[in-house]
């Protein structure tokens, strides 16, 4: 019963993100946002490898084999795009609630 209940769940859900449609980054910020990239990759290398992935030539969930499981320069094109959307998108989110990012010097 619980099963039926969280498929229906999953198949309702609606994601609903917030829009940053309206921002604009400072070139500055965008300058950021491949270290933010490569730190997001680096995170998630992580907590994959603590739950015991490796390197595997195909993604394989039973294995835990992921291609993905490299440093961040030897990832295809494509994977780099991933993680510099998330990152753009975080860096738009803290500026549209009001936040603001200054370097440090």
């Amino acid at each position: 019963m619980m099963e039926k209940m969280n498929e229906t769940k999953r198949v309702a859900y609606t994601p609903s993100p917030v829009d940053t449609s309206h921002v604009v980054l400072s070139e500055e910020l965008m300058g950021l946002t491949e270290e933010l990239a490569r730190n997001v990759h680096e995170v998630w290398s992580a907590g994959r490898i603590a739950d015991g992935w490796r390197w595997g030539p195909e993604r394989d969930d039973v294995l835990k084999e992921n291609p993905c499981l490299v440093p961040y320069d030897e990832l295809p094109e494509r994977e780099k795009v991933y993680d510099r959307k998330t990152s753009v998108e975080t860096l738009k989110l803290i500026v549209a609630l009001g936040y603001t990012i200054e370097r440090r010097c």
